[in-house]
């Protein structure tokens, strides 16, 4: 599809039959290993200890391929509104959805790996046009990452995190919004923070889900539970992060993979929603498996199991590193959720986020909040934002 680049087009979403046809007939021919070799004795965290349980597995995958509907997933995007744009030579996906309120705000949403704009489609609306006149409503954006979802692949290096805030930034510009707010967690959370740190000439603010300190901050003057989230985190990248650094590593390896088999792309992607969620046994406690299988299936029809995982490789490491100097001056909100697989301590995040307006620590809830918990995030992020305007008046 050729695109001037400036044009901003209209999208539809269309997985074709044959697609959708190819998608259960891979379901039904899946070859499965045997039996996950733990205890069974009772429902648990240790039940997962090997990774996503045969036994789970087996009734998504049944659901997914006798029951699951995506062509109702394809027209909440279209009702939302959906838009392609080329920017650095790159098709962009993005949701956009303008509020009916003159006194709105516009403001991004970022999402991160292992989810997709799946993550937030089911809160835009409230965010849009909410229904209390005296919470403030926002003109919602919700890209797609490169190589994510209906984004284009990008066919060479250099699209780590700063390059796509500056490309954020020249999308919010394209829609006529010189001045904005940003919201992300994950990865999302870490271009939300370039964002804030290196355009705040264009972010009013920032709510994020994910604090990222300056490196070599000791645990002196911190509190027992500060901590303590400092102890997990560490025990987090120690322990539970081979998936990235396989991706940060060799993510064409695990893209062959993810590419052409629809099992073991949802082992890999469940398998992050279990343990990152908060949870006592299995995601589908918090979020239901057609949510679930939005995002899966997203991944599938575009082929972007590979490309999506470059996110690590770009962004680990090298000139595309996050910057350990940056500083972000621009009101900030941040909110720190109990199951979350990263946790910064108020201290530690104080030196780089120098003018933290709201600081919340909520009592529930894990890295997917507004898929877990949506309406009280829903709620969190228009009172961190309206914290973040107010400290611009």
């Amino acid at each position: 599809m050729n695109r001037s680049t400036s044009d901003v087009q209209a999208f539809e979403s269309h997985a074709t039959d044959a697609d959708l046809d190819d998608l259960r007939a891979r379901l039904t021919a899946a070859r499965l290993p045997e039996a996950e070799t733990v205890h069974h004795a009772a429902p648990g965290s240790r039940r997962w200890a090997q990774g996503v349980p045969l036994a789970d597995l087996i009734d998504v995958v049944n659901y997914w391929r006798t029951e699951y509907d995506w062509r109702s997933f394809e027209a909440r995007l279209d009702r939302i509104g959906q838009f392609h744009t080329a920017i650095d030579g790159l098709g962009i996906h993005f949701l956009h959805r303008r509020s009916a309120r003159a006194d709105a705000t516009p403001l991004i949403l970022t999402h991160g790996w292992p989810s997709s704009i799946a993550e937030f489609t089911d809160v835009i609306d409230e965010l849009a046009d909410p229904k209390d006149a005296d919470t403030p409503a926002f003109h919602v954006v919700v890209p797609s990452l490169p190589g994510f979802g209906y984004s284009d692949k990008p066919a060479t290096t250099g699209w780590g995190t700063g390059k796509i805030a500056a490309a954020w930034v020249e999308l919010m510009e394209r829609l006529g919004y010189s001045k904005f707010v940003a919201h992300g967690g994950d990865w999302g959370g870490v271009i939300t923070t370039v964002l804030g740190g290196r355009f705040p000439e264009h972010v009013l603010g920032i709510h994020t889900t994910l604090a990222q300190p300056p490196s070599g901050l000791t645990t002196d003057g911190l509190t027992a539970a500060e901590r303590a989230w400092a102890e997990e985190t560490h025990h987090f990248w120690h322990h539970r992060g081979a998936y990235a650094k396989q991706q940060a590593t060799r993510p064409q390896t695990i893209g062959y993979s993810l590419v052409d088999s629809p099992v073991g792309l949802l082992a890999w992607i469940l398998d992050k929603f279990a343990e990152w969620t908060d949870t006592e046994d299995s995601p589908f406690e918090t979020i239901s498996r057609d949510r679930i299988l939005d995002d899966v299936t997203l991944y599938w029809l575009t082929r972007t199991g590979a490309s999506s995982a470059r996110i690590y490789y770009e962004s680990h490491g090298g000139v595309n590193a996050f910057d350990p100097e940056l500083r972000v001056d621009v009101p900030s909100a941040i909110s720190i959720y109990p199951c979350d697989i990263e946790k910064c301590p108020r201290a530690w995040a104080q030196e780089r986020y120098r003018q933290i307006v709201r600081w919340r620590s909520p009592e529930r809830g894990g890295h997917f909040p507004s898929l877990e918990i949506p309406e009280y995030f829903v709620k969190d992020l228009q009172e961190g934002l309206a914290a973040v305007l107010a400290a611009n008046r």
